[in-house]
């Protein structure tokens, strides 16, 4: 088992320089363009596959980092770029998180190679939970999973939204229910392939902010796939179907759903986004607080804005320390006792939402126009108390994990 350590050893410094890097030279110079358009960034998308960034084989490296620090320091780099660009580029991950933490090795070894494709042709997938009527509450998911046996098929009808690459995806993975009298025990996770007819793309939504990144609805419309499709396989979604069933019985609640199984293994990589976005808002409000002068000295001179720049940096530090913890614990399999996922992401997404808009101020009028970058990064920091688990989730995963009380 590894030690947990703050040191970064040699290789994950190299990674950590190169993403620096990229991030630097090719998403930051890009940022403002894309975000105007508010389009899915392909080009860059394009050059991070052929320097290797957006691949299979970049993500399995970092996944499988026995520190478990490779995912957040990739994530915090490419974030400290652009958030919406970042996204774009790592939007995939949560598909493949997907089939990692419900599918089979063969089911592994099958969809997430074509969820990326390759440096000509590069892909995106998508990973499909939210409903108009089903966000934090996924006990009211109201997209079916029927099973024709005779064909072994399964049929799904329903409407998903706030999808990530939803409807431009080359796979889909989405959650359905299977058996709605056990309620979120009853859900399974399936890959929809490419070209699968009956799904097609809803609406897209222009979004506050991350608006490089595509996110929209996507419906389902009597789509059939194949019975191989079901992420772990029928024999072991019926096996947790029994035993949801007893439980249910016995008044037991203790069994996960697909959906909380994927948000679960995401949330610090979630949480070390934010860091990504506060430390390079943070940066922005350093250097323009040496180099302003007002009443003949650099404003950061005065006390008031210093200290500013003290909680900021001490905020992202400590969010960063959070999510290190959690991955390093997620990594080497200590159960999270204290709930420590969700803390690591509900303190680092509201430390890049407090410390993007302390950037702002220290900017003054600068920092609320568009000419200045903070105000993009204040922008997308918006989301990230939002989106995987809202920030109120967040804490009543905490309190419920801390009393004892069974999380639905």
């Amino acid at each position: 088992m590894a030690e947990f350590t703050l040191e970064l050893n040699d290789d994950q410094k190299q990674v950590k320089e190169w993403l620096h890097g990229f991030a630097a030279d090719v998403i930051r110079p890009a940022a403002a363009e894309w975000d105007e358009r508010e389009e899915t960034p392909w080009p860059v998308i394009q050059e991070a596959a052929k320097v290797g960034i957006y691949s299979l084989d970049f993500y399995a490296q970092q996944f499988f980092d026995p520190t478990g620090l490779g995912i957040p320091m990739a994530m915090e780099e490419l974030f400290w770029g652009d958030a919406g660009i970042a996204l774009s580029i790592v939007g995939t991950g949560l598909a493949a998180v997907g089939v990692l933490a419900n599918g089979t090795e063969e089911q592994i070894g099958t969809w997430i190679p074509q969820m990326y494709g390759d440096a000509d042709d590069v892909k995106v997938a998508a990973f499909c939970s939210s409903e108009p009527d089903a966000g934090s509450d996924v006990a009211s998911m109201r997209t079916r999973a029927v099973y024709d046996e005779a064909k072994d098929e399964w049929v799904l009808n329903g409407t998903k939204t706030w999808a990530t690459n939803g409807g431009i995806a080359n796979v889909h993975v989405v959650v359905a229910v299977v058996d709605p009298d056990i309620g979120s025990k009853g859900h399974a996770s399936f890959i929809v392939p490419p070209n699968t007819p009956g799904l097609s793309q809803g609406q897209k939504f222009k979004k506050h902010g991350i608006r490089a990144s595509h996110t929209a609805e996507v419906v389902l419309e009597d789509v059939r796939v194949p019975g191989h499709c079901l992420l772990g396989g029928k024999e072991k979604l019926d096996e947790r179907l029994a035993r949801a069933r007893e439980r249910a019985k016995a008044g037991g609640e203790r069994v996960k759903n697909a959906a909380m199984a994927t948000f679960e293994a995401s949330r610090p990589a979630v949480g070390a986004m934010a860091v990504g976005t506060a430390r390079a808002a943070y940066e922005v409000a350093l250097d323009y607080a040496k180099t302003r002068s007002q009443f003949g000295r650099p404003i950061i001179d005065n006390q008031g804005i210093a200290f500013q720049l003290a909680d900021m940096r001490t905020r992202i530090d400590a969010a960063r320390l959070l999510v290190w913890r959690a991955s390093w614990m997620a990594t080497t399999g200590k159960p999270f006792t204290s709930a420590e996922g969700s803390m690591s992401k509900l303190y680092a997404s509201e430390a890049a939402r407090d410390v993007t808009a302390q950037a702002i101020q220290i900017l003054g009028g600068n920092g609320f126009t568009r000419e200045y970058p903070v105000e993009r990064m204040h922008r997308d920091a918006a989301i990230y108390t939002i989106f995987e688990g809202t920030s109120e989730i967040q804490r009543l995963v905490i309190a419920r994990t801390l009393s004892g009380m069974p999380i639905r």
